[in-house]
């Protein structure tokens, strides 16, 4: 491996001489100069990696070579060494992208400290990740040996997406394959948790042991909210991972502080179950029951299937007795032009007390991804994916109604999903009739049938809060990374489908949910 190359640029060179020694002897390479002039021919000459430049130098000054030393390399840290603490050479320094300064007389200790943070960071930082993950693991193995409770899977849950999203930034470690094989170990074991304590969970909602349902995050979250006289915005994103968010988190933590909790998504973790959960604040089952002119029954996750959230949220207020202090505001983003026009109405919602924003976007690109080749090209893998989302949202209308939101005051945010998407990797075969549902992740139908080691089998759609449209419907619901595929034409819906991002089954990806709360900073 090649030595770091470093720059030191000094009138009174001679004087560094017991620094320079210390990193050739640490195994830097160190070129000088004693002017700006030669500093810059030098720094054409070749390649560097840190500049170390004297601020107040004969003849041309320090500031004057770092601005002709930006505009040949700007991807070379410079650190500015000075005598001057004035402020506003510090500015003027800060101004024309100085990466870091030092106060004249400099220690060994600074001078290592600076190479260490500019050429080492990543070796470094990389070693302490490789050492932490490998500790992380095996815990985490451990723990997988006891009976772990809801909350012991979002830790696991949360330990696993950031391990994930360190190795974004490391991608030549080799733990990728070690990390995935756990992941999947940790989702097949999940899958049996959730298959052994769904239904206790639907039994009895207040042990300390069930986890908050879809069905209670309005009473939860939006409610409180409501109690004061503050608008209050509460966003929908339709299939947003825990992984998602964090990447929208990082932008969007200049304006807000973050609150951050979880909830569990119900079975099916599709938007026609799901979300009209949310709205109506009642399993599908109650809604199919108390409102059957509003449960639409059908096979896939058309929009159609929620054309009447807005009705489902008003009707849960007056069970409530919440009284607002105008009707409720709701609006669906499934398009660009659509979410434009309502980021610049946005400021104008401060007047209603309730905003509901249901934001479509997520779920269309991971359906995307399966239909169009590009996408799949574009975002190969997790990584990619995590990638695709983080630019979408940074130059979304979301983003910029959220910043807009920032400047009213008072103004509660809610932000949460109605489930998340697992990639999946491996075919199961189901058997059913003409009639049975389309959904890869989840089947339901006339004695819908698959092996019970890739799905829960429900036998009895009431036991899970299901509507059963006739006598013999029954559900199947994938575990783990399965999808769904007929024994006819098997192979090519197989490949078709494999390496898909879907929603539906029993995964941490799709069922473990963050629910935030944006609080603006003034």
């Amino acid at each position: 491996m090649s030595k770091h190359h470093i720059l030191w640029v000094d009138d009174e060179i001679d004087l560094l001489r017991p620094h320079i020694i210390l990193l050739q002897q640490r195994g830097y390479n160190v070129s000088t100069a004693t002017n700006g002039e030669d500093a810059i021919e030098l720094f054409k000459q070749d390649r560097h990696n840190l500049v170390f430049l004297d601020e107040s130098m004969v003849g041309m000054s320090g500031l004057e070579t770092l601005s002709v030393l930006k505009d040949i390399d700007n991807s070379v840290p410079i650190v500015m060494v000075t005598k001057n603490e004035a402020e506003t050479v510090m500015e003027e320094a800060i101004g024309r992208k100085i990466n870091d300064y030092l106060t004249k007389p400099v220690n060994p200790a600074q001078i290592l400290a600076a190479c260490k943070k500019f050429l080492e960071t990543e070796k470094i930082t990389s070693q302490k990740f490789t050492q932490d993950y490998l500790q992380g693991f095996t815990e985490v193995s451990r723990r997988l040996m006891e009976g772990l409770s809801w909350q012991d899977w979002v830790e696991i849950y949360t330990k696993l997406v950031n391990w994930s999203m360190e190795l974004d930034k490391f991608p030549d470690l080799g733990l990728s394959e070690t990390l995935a094989n756990q992941w999947r170990e940790c989702n097949a074991e999940f899958s049996s948790f959730v298959e052994d304590s769904y239904k206790s969970w639907l039994k009895s909602p207040e042990n300390p042991d069930t986890p908050l349902l879809s069905p209670k995050i309005l009473d939860k979250y939006v409610v409180p909210a409501l109690k004061t006289d503050a608008p209050v915005f509460f966003f929908v994103v339709d299939c947003m991972r825990l992984d998602q968010w964090l990447l929208m988190e990082e932008l969007l933590r200049p304006f807000f502080s973050v609150k951050k909790d979880y909830y569990c998504g119900i079975l099916p973790t599709a938007t026609p179950y799901a979300r009209n959960s949310i709205f109506s604040g009642l399993y599908p089952d109650e809604i199919q029951k108390h409102y059957p002119e509003w449960w639409v029954e059908g096979s896939g996750d058309d929009h159609g299937q929620n054309r009447y959230e807005k009705d489902l949220l008003t009707k849960f207020l007056e069970r409530r007795r919440i009284k607002l202090r105008n009707d409720v505001k709701y609006v669906k983003i499934i398009d660009t032009d659509f979410g434009k026009k309502i980021e610049g109405e946005i400021l104008s919602y401060s007047k209603n007390h309730l905003n509901a924003i249901v934001v479509n976007v997520v779920d269309m690109i991971a359906h995307s991804r399966s239909d169009y080749p590009i996408l799949k090209e574009i975002a190969p893998n997790e990584s990619a994916y995590r990638s695709l989302t983080r630019s979408w949202f940074q130059h979304s209308s979301l983003f910029g109604m959220l910043k807009a939101i920032a400047g009213i005051k008072n103004a509660q945010i809610i932000i949460t999903t109605d489930h998340g998407s697992v990639r999946c990797m491996r075919g199961a075969k189901a058997l059913g009739d003409k009639d049975t549902s389309t959904c890869l992740r989840f089947k339901f139908g006339r004695n819908v049938k698959a092996e019970k080691r890739n799905a829960l089998i429900i036998e009895h759609p009431e036991e899970y809060h299901l509507p059963k449209p006739g006598v013999t419907t029954n559900y199947i619901i994938a575990k783990e990374d399965y999808y769904f595929v007929y024994p006819t034409d098997y192979n090519h819906y197989l490949n078709h489908y494999r390496d898909s991002f879907q929603h539906g089954g029993i995964s941490l990806e799709e069922m473990i949910l963050p629910v935030i709360h944006l609080e603006a900073k003034s």
